[in-house]
């Protein structure tokens, strides 16, 4: 009996171990499938009106696993403080779109921006073809301050 036990043991012990082996396959594939893309934050294109609130720069780095695309940011230099932050979906790369998500912003003339967001199919597409982007908006202009597309 105990020969026994010790056989289905050591199998127990073998059928753990490659169990936690392919956990830990599956953890590399996943992490291998990510995708990265970044953005340079820079100021909107300013009117007469707004060119001399527009200043400041940032970047963000974006990460695509699955459907969730975790955003990471800093920025820098506005003339006044961060309000709010969106990733924005427009089609294409420099044509602008609709919010789709907030983000998290250091409301301060400089700080980070953070966010994760569960992406639709037809965001995917657009994100592979550099038509989202974050867009930062200060106390003024209230219409957008600092903006950056996400290429890969």
């Amino acid at each position: 009996m105990q020969l026994r036990w010790k056989r289905y043991g050591s199998v127990a012990l073998l059928t753990a171990g490659i169990s936690a082996g392919l956990v830990g396959a599956a953890i590399g594939l996943i992490a291998q499938g990510a995708e990265t893309y970044k953005a340079r934050l820079s100021a909107l294109p300013g009117d007469a009106k707004t060119v001399k609130d527009m200043a400041g720069t940032g970047s963000a780095t974006a990460t695509l696993a699955g459907t969730k695309l975790t955003v990471n940011g800093t920025f820098d230099g506005l003339k006044t403080n961060a309000t709010k932050a969106e990733l924005r979906n427009g089609e294409l790369g420099g044509v602008r779109g609709p919010a789709i998500a907030d983000l998290t912003i250091t409301k301060a003339m400089k700080g980070t921006v953070t966010g994760t967001v569960d992406l639709t199919p037809p965001q995917i597409a657009h994100l592979k073809k550099g038509g989202l982007y974050v867009q930062i908006y200060s106390e003024k202009p209230t219409d957008g301050t600092l903006w950056g597309w996400l290429i890969r």
